[in-house]
């Protein structure tokens, strides 16, 4: 875990595609796209049936790593709004000893709700809410356009591509703004890397993902990189 300086408070970024915020004991994830394999399967893609598995299993190592005691998704939790019922149940019991050990919140996404309106999550223990906001931090799915509070979400998927000894290599990772205005002003937003077992990303320089954090003096990417915390300028306001 490396620290980091995100909304005038101190945070870790784990190896795993986590944050820590240990002011609140909470660990925050995003993009978990449990049963995203089951679904692929049902749709004549077959992947192995074990990425809900080996998703909650990295959960459960960043609990105690950190010693969160509240865990806080931030959407799409599963591939699609049928996905709870498609848990298998080493998985579902592995997903309801969670629950029950910590408090559990899930920010629900795009992904998680169906034409009918029902949330997945809601047969999953824990307690599902749209967004949320905690210790003027604003923790929500998608990243809003203008958004001028601190604010942390998922969605994008971002990763980056590095150089390494000759080597090229893609690597998930957060994006953080740094200000909401040219005088200094405004609060910083951070994007979190996917957290999933089968999930892909999209450039952490793409269109989309600057558009969204706009306003913003500065925009950069973050990955936890042998014990320090690695900066990759994305974005600079015109002088």
């Amino acid at each position: 875990m490396v620290p980091l300086s995100f909304a005038g408070e101190e945070w870790l970024l784990t190896e795993g595609r986590a944050l820590y915020w240990p002011r609140e004991r909470a660990l925050v994830v995003a993009d978990l796209h449990l049963e995203k394999g089951s679904f692929f399967a049902r749709h004549g893609q077959p992947l192995p049936p074990y990425d809900s598995r080996e998703t909650l299993e990295r959960v459960a190592l960043a609990i105690r790593e950190t010693g969160a005691r509240r865990v806080i998704t931030l959407g799409d939790n599963f591939h699609d709004s049928q996905g709870a019922g498609r848990l298998e149940p080493h998985a579902a019991g592995m997903l309801a000893a969670l629950t029950r050990a910590v408090d559990w919140v899930w920010i629900t996404g795009n992904h998680d709700i169906g034409k009918d309106g029902a949330v997945a999550e809601a047969r999953c223990g824990g307690t599902p809410v749209e967004e949320l906001e905690l210790s003027g931090v604003i923790l929500r799915h998608q990243a809003k356009r203008g958004e001028t509070r601190p604010e942390l979400s998922g969605h994008f998927h971002p990763r980056i591509q590095i150089n390494v000894q000759r080597r090229r290599i893609v690597r998930p990772c957060a994006v953080v703004s740094a200000g909401g205005h040219a005088d200094g002003g405004g609060s910083g937003r951070m994007i979190l890397p996917a957290f999933g077992a089968y999930t892909a990303g999209m450039s952490a320089a793409d269109p989309a993902i600057l558009k969204a954090l706009q306003p913003a003096r500065a925009i950069d990417a973050v990955i936890p990189m042998r014990g320090r915390l690695a900066t990759f300028p994305l974005w600079r306001m015109a002088a």
